[in-house]
């Protein structure tokens, strides 16, 4: 499992891991005005907590949510721009959990600041026809390992 934390961060061997959000810098992500700081990341299972931070008008492309997603936001709100739930707003101090399969365009009209879990990686709709996650690698070859069954929503 990799945790993002420094060597010094660990507490009792490895039972415990320290993270310390405000020492760690934003990164990018391929989509415009959002970034992340990854607290904790599984490669073996692809689970991910991280915090998101979200530009006023930034918007997440069409995914798929494979597993359970879970959002809490500390600022700002998410809303779903297109999908089944299309208008649904969180806002700062709700939480919002997604069931698996579900799919959808989200925003952030005013910006936003979330905490996130993921259990597996989103599969995002590229309009070529390409099913890839978040870093843009295909989906299948990077994640089809963690054995979710395939949800055909496409």
């Amino acid at each position: 499992m990799d945790a993002v934390t420094t060597k010094g961060s660990q507490i009792a061997d490895t039972h415990s891991h320290l993270v310390r959000p405000e020492s760690m810098e934003w990164q990018k992500t391929r989509f415009p005005g959002c970034e992340a700081k990854t607290l904790l990341f599984d490669r073996a299972t692809g689970l991910m907590t991280a915090l998101m931070r979200f530009a006023p008008g930034a918007v997440l492309p069409d995914h798929e949510h494979v597993n359970i997603e879970q959002t809490y936001v500390l600022q700002g709100s998410l809303v779903d721009k297109e999908g089944p739930a299309q208008g649904v707003e969180c806002k700062a101090g709700e939480f919002i959990w997604r069931e698996p399969g579900s799919r959808h365009v989200a925003w952030c009209p005013e910006g936003g600041l979330m905490l996130a879990i993921f259990q597996v990686p989103n599969r995002f709709f590229e309009a070529d026809g390409r099913v890839v996650d978040a870093a843009g690698q295909d989906w299948d070859e990077t994640w089809g390992h963690t054995g979710v069954a395939d949800r055909e929503t496409r």
